[in-house]
């Protein structure tokens, strides 16, 4: 894994991700200079809007998830975002030569040679995506620790990350219960360094609860750090493999005296800048949508046309929520907040629609212009569910050390919750962003939030 901006990234996604920029410019410059109509036209001139087309294609393949590790999606729902990416370039590559100064000899021949480059691209991320990882991409890992938290790395790591071999797990001097199966655990005769060299592993997660009265061969962990080898604990371990901070493989003083959790007034200016300026284009991009929703909402069921609720921000501050109304006025006439569902009975017709596409959200970039909420951060809940969920979920109310957001690194990586249960799984997810929150990620998260919307993930 290595870190950038804050935000892990899999060396197998950044060697995709350059490969296509690669491929994707090379194609495109190929495209331009077959169709120049003046040979020695200067390359400054036909590599920006190279540039610009092959950055537009690579943005659109994050929106759609190409380099996320993802690993239950199909072939051909890979083949399907592969297509929807193709549809999207053609209009894109139109409008940005057609307002370009490059005179073009044909342009029907231009789009044809650009869309079989891309083609082949799309073709190549779709067999990558479902690839087995290449030798020197593979990556061996040892897990000290033969306990329940043990087992549940080791199932991680070959769920999310194919990349990934398992050497086996190693027992702590301490450990008595084995909650592995007798395959994975390796000979106690040898010495954790004596296997971690014979094997050569790559990294070593400590997975074991109980570290105390020697439970940890210090001096064997230092060894193998000193040879090279990744010695990361299970909390770290979650926090870049998953992007969450696991609830039950955190501590208190891993939160304290780890890195992260920045706060500054500087970070703070530059996010209130970038939600200004984001929520002003969007604003101006959304308005016909605004308007034909308020239209259709009037028409099926009258006024009013917007849900306001109040919600906890900032420091527990209480704000107003705006929202486009999806369900019938008489959804909580008994007065008893409730968690809304995947089939809600409240809804109504347009409203399971604007849900479904997020435009029931859209009215919160008001809120984004007044400073109330932000474009990125965590979702803002209720009073009552909050009251309840910071007695039940330890560390619940450390989300509320930034300002809630229209769209979340929780909303991009986990669905739509309706239990105490989705909320812990979300609060995970929330304190990682809390920790690594910075204005790349909250690219990351617009862009993939766009993707979340075009395959219609994760909303009810």
């Amino acid at each position: 894994m290595i870190k950038i901006f804050d935000l892990y990234f899999h060396k197998r996604t950044l060697t995709q991700f350059l490969l296509d920029m690669v491929l994707l410019l090379g194609s495109v410059m190929v495209a331009i200079y077959l169709q120049v109509e003046h040979s020695g036209a200067s390359t400054p001139a036909v590599l920006l809007p190279s540039l610009l087309l092959t950055g537009g294609i690579l943005l659109t393949n994050g929106s759609l998830g190409f380099y996320q590790r993802v690993h239950s999606r199909s072939v051909g729902q890979t083949a399907a975002r592969a297509l929807m990416c193709w549809c999207l370039t053609l209009p894109l590559a139109y409008l940005l030569f057609r307002f370009s100064h490059l005179q073009l000899e044909n342009g029907k021949v231009f789009i044809l040679t650009l869309m079989a480059g891309v083609t082949l691209v799309l073709m190549h991320r779709v067999y990558a995506t479902h690839s087995k990882a290449t030798r020197m991409m593979r990556q061996r890992v040892l897990i000290f620790g033969t306990g329940a938290a043990a087992k549940h790395v080791g199932k991680t790591l070959q769920k999310s990350d194919p990349t990934v071999e398992l050497v086996g797990y190693y027992a702590g001097p301490n450990e008595t219960t084995k909650a592995v199966s007798a395959w994975g655990l390796l000979s106690p005769e040898q010495s954790l360094t004596d296997i971690v060299m014979a094997e050569q592993v790559d990294e070593v997660v400590v997975a074991v609860t109980e570290r105390r009265g020697g439970s940890m061969p210090l001096r064997e962990l230092l060894d193998c750090k000193l040879q090279g080898v990744r010695v990361t604990d299970i909390a770290s371990h979650f926090e870049k493999t998953l992007g969450q901070i696991r609830l039950d493989a955190v501590t208190a003083g891993w939160l304290i005296f780890g890195d992260g959790f920045k706060q500054g007034w500087w970070r703070t200016f530059i996010k209130r800048i970038f939600d200004i300026i984001c929520a002003s284009i969007l604003i101006m991009l959304a308005l016909p949508v605004m308007l034909i929703t308020a239209v259709l909402i009037v028409l099926e069921s009258g006024g009013p046309i917007f849900y306001t609720q109040e919600r906890v921000g900032l420091n527990g501050r209480l704000i107003n929520v705006i929202k486009f109304r999806s369900m019938r006025t008489d959804a909580e006439k008994d007065g008893k907040p409730r968690w809304a569902s995947a089939v809600d009975d409240r809804a109504t017709k347009v409203g399971r629609v604007i849900r479904k596409l997020r435009i029931d959200e859209l009215p919160q970039l008001f809120s984004v212009l007044g400073g109330a909420m932000s474009l990125v951060g965590p979702r803002p809940e209720r009073p009552y569910f909050v009251d309840q969920l910071t007695q039940q979920i330890p560390y619940f109310a450390v989300r509320q050390s930034v300002k809630p957001g229209v769209t979340g690194w929780a909303q991009v990586r986990y669905h739509y919750g309706a239990t105490v249960e989705d909320a812990s799984e979300k609060l995970q997810y929330d304190l990682y962003y809390v920790k690594n929150h910075s204005l790349f990620l909250d690219l990351v998260i617009l862009f993939e939030t766009v993707g979340v919307v075009l395959m219609g993930k994760g909303a009810h």
